[in-house]
C-alpha cells in the first residue's frame, strides 16, 4: 500500500513500524524528493527532518541526487556506493526502489505525488576495512617472507659460485641462512595461528584454567631464555586459587608472548615482574612488567596491528615477527578479556591482561 506523512498523534503503520525497527537507515520519499519518513537509524546518521523537508536539503552527494532524479523519472531500482570522508571515513550502499502500490489507477499528472521511493543506506564500512586488512595483510606478509627468502637465494647462488671452495665462508653462510630459514618457520607458524584463531572466533571457550598454575608453567619454561640474556622473572602469587573460563593452551600462547617479549624488549632492566590479582569489582588482573627503555605514547595504540613494529631492526634482531601482539588480542578478544598497555619512555611498560568478573570463577 502507498504511504502517507503521519500526522500528530497519529498511529503509525505497519509499514512504518516494520521501518523503524530497522538498524539500517532508511528513508521514504515521494516523487517531489520530499521526505515522507525517516527511521530512528536515519535521523541518528543524517539528523531529525524538518516537516516537508527536500532530499537534497540533508543529502549533498551529487551521485545520491542524481541517482534520485533517475529512479523518480523511470521508476527503475537503482544502487551505488556512497563514502564520506568526514567526521570518520564510512561507506554505504545506497539504494533507491519505488514501493509497490496501486500505480495504475494514478494519472501521470498526479503520479509524482501520489508515487512513494525507498531509500536505503546500507554500512559497508567494516567490510570495506576488513578488505583492506586483508589487502594489507598479504601484502606485509609477502614483503616479510621475501626478505629471508632472498638471503637464503643469495647465499646458495655465492656458494654456488665464488665461495664454492671457500669452507670458512660456507660455514659463515650457513650459519646465516638457518637464521634467515628459522624466520620464515616462525612467521609461517603465527600466520596459522592467526588463521586459526579467526576461525574460531565465533567459539567461545568454556574450560577452568587456574591462572597460577598457567603462570608457573610459562615462567618455568621461559627461565633459562632469560638467563642467557641476564633477565630475572620474579613471580607475585596469588594468596588463593584464581581460575577463569578460557583455553588454556591459548592463555599459554597470551602469557609466553607477553613475557617473552618483556624479557627481550625489556633486557636493560635486567628484571620482568609478573604477578596475577584479584580486583575488588570482581575482575582479575594478570600483569607483566619490565623496566626497560618503555615505549613513546604514540606507538601504544598500534601495538596490536599486524607487522607494526616500534623499531624493526630491533625487532628483526630479537627474532620477532611483529605478529605476537596481533595474536594475544585476539586470543583476548575470543575470551572476552581485554589488554591493557601503559609505557612511558624510560619508565619500561606494563602489559595487564584483563578478565571481567563474568569470566572468573567462584572458589
Amino acid at each position: 500500500m502507498p504511504f502517507e506523512q503521519p500526522g500528530p498523534g497519529d498511529v503509525p503503520s505497519q509499514g512504518y513500524a516494520v521501518l523503524s525497527a530497522l538498524d539500517t537507515p532508511v528513508l521514504v520519499i515521494d516523487g517531489n524528493t520530499t521526505v515522507r519518513y525517516a527511521n530512528e537509524a536515519a535521523v541518528r546518521h543524517l539528523g531529525p527532518f524538518p516537516e516537508r523537508a527536500i532530499l537534497s536539503a540533508r543529502i549533498r552527494s551529487p551521485q545520491i541526487v542524481d541517482m534520485v532524479t533517475q529512479v523518480v523519472a523511470d521508476g527503475k531500482t537503482r544502487t551505488i556506493e556512497h563514502a564520506e570522508r568526514v567526521p570518520a571515513e564510512r561507506w554505504y550502499e545506497v539504494r533507491l526502489a519505488a514501493i509497490p502500490g496501486r500505480q495504475s489507477d494514478i494519472k501521470d499528472s498526479v503520479r509524482k505525488n501520489s508515487q512513494f521511493f525507498l531509500l536505503s543506506m546500507r554500512d559497508l564500512t567494516e567490510a570495506r576495512r576488513m578488505d583492506r586488512m586483508r589487502t594489507d595483510f598479504v601484502a606485509n606478509a609477502s614483503h616479510e617472507m621475501r626478505t629471508p627468502l632472498a638471503s637464503l637465494m643469495g647465499f646458495i647462488e655465492t656458494m654456488q659460485g665464488p665461495a664454492r671452495s671457500d669452507q670458512k665462508a660456507q660455514e659463515r653462510f650457513l650459519s646465516i641462512m638457518l637464521d634467515q630459514a628459522m624466520r620464515m618457520s616462525r612467521l609461517i607458524d603465527d600466520l596459522l595461528s592467526l588463521s586459526r584463531l579467526e576461525m574460531r572466533a565465533h567459539l567461545t571457550p568454556n574450560d577452568e584454567v587456574d591462572l597460577d598454575s598457567l603462570c608457573h608453567h610459562v615462567i618455568d619454561a621461559l627461565r633459562p631464555m632469560a638467563s642467557e640474556i641476564d633477565v630475572e622473572i620474579t613471580y607475585d602469587s596469588p594468596s588463593s586459587p584464581i581460575k577463569v573460563v578460557g583455553d588454556r593452551d591459548e592463555l599459554i600462547q597470551v602469557m609466553e608472548n607477553l613475557v617473552e617479549n618483556a624479557c627481550k624488549y625489556g633486557q636493560s632492566g635486567k628484571r620482568v615482574e609478573v604477578s596475577v590479582e584479584q580486583e575488588e569489582n570482581g575482575g582479575v588482573l594478570v600483569n607483566v612488567k619490565d623496566y626497560g627503555p618503555g615505549i613513546e605514547r604514540q606507538h601504544v595504540p598500534r601495538l596490536t596491528e599486524r607487522f607494526y613494529r616500534v623499531d624493526g631492526e630491533t625487532s628483526r634482531l630479537k627474532k620477532g615477527t611483529g605478529l605476537g601482539l596481533a595474536i594475544v588480542k585476539h586470543i583476548l578478544t575470543r575470551h572476552g578479556a581485554r589488554l591493557i598497555v601503559r609505557s612511558e619512555p624510560g619508565q619500561g611498560s606494563n602489559f595487564g591482561v584483563k578478565f571481567p568478573e563474568g569470566k572468573v570463577l567462584k572458589n
